[in-house]
């Protein structure tokens, strides 16, 4: 597991699958969108666009507002809301 991505309003977790190296499609991201307390699970196909999308992005050094924007797209749906344990 490695934070990627920390903001005022989302946090971006990446998560190796056992046994596959770092970078490859086994494993996914978790998107928490923290202004509406929902999160989301990438993973697949879904998880290889967003990897690379987001790398195109950070190669034209966008503004936190940029980054935002485009993690708020594959938020939109995101299904679980948050609970505290």
């Amino acid at each position: 597991m490695q934070m990627l991505y920390h903001s005022d309003s989302y946090v971006v977790v990446r998560f190796d699958a056992p046994g596959h190296a770092p970078g490859t499609a086994a494993g996914g991201f978790e998107i928490v969108d923290k202004l509406a307390r929902r999160e989301v699970y990438l993973q697949g196909a879904l998880a290889e666009r967003f990897e690379r999308e987001v790398q195109a992005l950070a190669q034209q050094d966008p503004g936190v507002e940029a980054l935002d924007a485009f993690i708020g797209g594959f938020t939109e749906t995101a299904p679980h809301p948050l609970v505290l344990h």
